[in-house]
């Protein structure tokens, strides 16, 4: 499962997204969540990988 945030982060010249991720931890089960600000052109490129 994914989840794209809504927040848009701005920077001077630079448009960045935060992207928030739920991972399933192999030895305990247990989700985390991951989280990366990227520009908005890698962010599914990013919560499709495994």
């Amino acid at each position: 499962m994914a989840k794209k945030t809504v927040a848009t982060l701005q920077t001077s010249s630079k448009r960045l997204t935060k992207a928030i991720k739920m991972v399933k931890s192999p030895k305990s089960g247990a989700y985390t969540f991951v989280e990366s600000v990227m520009t908005p052109e890698l962010v599914n490129d990013w919560l499709n990988e495994k």
